[in-house]
């Protein structure tokens, strides 16, 4: 069928981060055209597909909907994953659609796939283009719906509702009409049925000239993005920790919009977009140049400057519970760290801010959060010293020190990972030790 063949050639062209996918399947023509389009896609490029359906618990149909989509599974021979949820009748679109991606990146994680194929199409484009334009997004928001980001990989937007409709109608594959598509108390239901329609009357192509402001938008936005590495001196880095991090002076160094602009697509990148009004604060931040100093913005994050770089972080999580280390081997994540430990020689030296230490063998060592006031004895170094003052040695920020672990000995600290080792519990050389590594996760 041509659909098939458009459609093949198309998915061709995407990014995969690996051949096991999950296919969100409500039951709607829309998706389940994609069943069909990606089984016959997956025969020809080896995919690894299952079928994901989300039941929200809103329609009182929706039991036999999911019934029919685990048919339409088992039809094709792919295994068929669910999540049963209680949102109720009055449950709202964000709601919804907030709660469906949670469960399905549940499921996703269940399949082990590397990413959820959702069935948005070219009419949804416009829709969401529309959407954004009367919610006052900027032009980045304008952009709309990408192909493939955030794990989600949508390989139908070339191809518009009726074609699609029309591709199950052929094939007599059973679909579900969810009539919340067309109850205009939803704003894209009432986008879609009542101002679109309106629009189409009286503007030739509207959607297609909606679609090309998205086009517009996210090539205005690649460049942008291309910005942050190619600005002079701003150094940008992203760290295992997903941490990404600017030169706060080179930032400080431009001019008022390109330096607001130039915040806005950092966030993007790191993927977690802000708008005018908390880049005018972050802005402010690298203005006033004092490190530590911290402000919120939004997704449960926050903007630090420390040691003269601005740094977008998760917001600071609460200390973790205390635990042992005890026994001659083991592995254990605790806090956001893994840590290992084995018997093994002691070394000549030990370093001092090494992220591997060596205990005398039987050591029953506490494992548990930094604390303020927290003081150890820095080996090779004389007196008690304060952690703060080590954790700025390290160039440690801030953000992270509140769950940074510190290993202990009836109450008296021995070692903190690759920030400083005590001179407690130091086995002599040669001698069979407990070597203990860690590392954040």
């Amino acid at each position: 069928m041509e659909l098939r063949a458009s459609f093949r050639a198309h998915f061709g062209t995407l990014p995969l981060p690996s051949r096991r996918l999950l296919l969100a399947v409500s039951g709607g023509p829309d998706s389940v055209a994609l069943l069909d389009l990606m089984h016959e896609a997956g025969d020809e490029l080896a995919l690894e597909l299952a079928v994901g359906h989300v039941d929200h618990g809103i329609h009182r149909e929706s039991g036999a909907v999911a019934r029919q989509v685990l048919a339409l599974a088992a039809r094709y021979g792919v295994p068929y994953l669910s999540r049963a949820l209680s949102l109720g009748e009055d449950a709202g679109e964000t709601e919804a659609r907030r709660a469906r991606y949670a469960a399905l990146q549940e499921l996703r994680d269940e399949w082990g796939a590397s990413a959820i194929v959702t069935a948005h199409h070219a009419d949804d484009q416009a829709e969401t283009v529309l959407m954004r334009v009367l919610g006052g997004s900027g032009p980045a928001g304008l952009a709309a719906m990408p192909a493939a980001a955030g794990g989600i990989l949508r390989p139908l937007l070339p191809f518009r509702r009726d074609e699609l409709a029309r591709h199950v109608q052929e094939l007599e594959l059973p679909v579900w009409d969810d009539p919340a598509n067309r109850d205009s108390r939803h704003d894209r239901a009432w986008i879609r049925t009542v101002v679109l329609p309106v629009l189409r009357n009286r503007i030739a192509d509207v959607d297609g000239r909606l679609r090309r402001v998205a086009a517009h938008a996210r090539a205005d936005r690649a460049a942008w993005d291309a910005v942050l590495d190619a600005l002079p001196g701003l150094d940008l880095r992203r760290d295992p920790a997903d941490v990404v991090s600017v030169s706060a002076a080179a930032l400080a160094r431009l001019d008022r919009p390109l330096a607001l602009a130039t915040i806005r697509a950092l966030s993007r990148r790191w993927g977690r977009p802000i708008g005018p009004r908390r880049a005018g604060r972050v802005l402010a931040l690298v203005e006033r140049g004092g490190s530590g100093t911290a402000v919120p913005v939004g997704h449960n994050a926050v903007a630090e400057l420390a040691f003269g770089r601005l740094r977008l972080v998760d917001a600071p999580a609460t200390a973790a519970p205390s635990w042992e280390l005890a026994g001659d081997a083991g592995e254990r994540v605790a806090g956001g760290w893994r840590f290992r430990w084995r018997r093994s020689p002691a070394p000549e030296r030990q370093p001092r801010e090494s992220a591997t230490a060596w205990f005398p063998p039987r050591s029953v060592l506490g494992v548990r959060s930094w604390r303020a006031g927290d003081r150890l004895r820095p080996l090779g170094g004389t007196g008690r010293r304060l952690l703060v003052r080590c954790f700025q040695d390290a160039r440690v920020p801030r953000s992270a020190r509140a769950t940074w672990p510190v290993v202990e000995l009836e109450g008296v600290i021995a070692w903190v990972p690759g920030v400083c080792r005590s001179d407690l519990l130091v086995p002599a050389p040669g001698v069979e030790a407990l070597r203990v590594d860690a590392e954040p996760v």
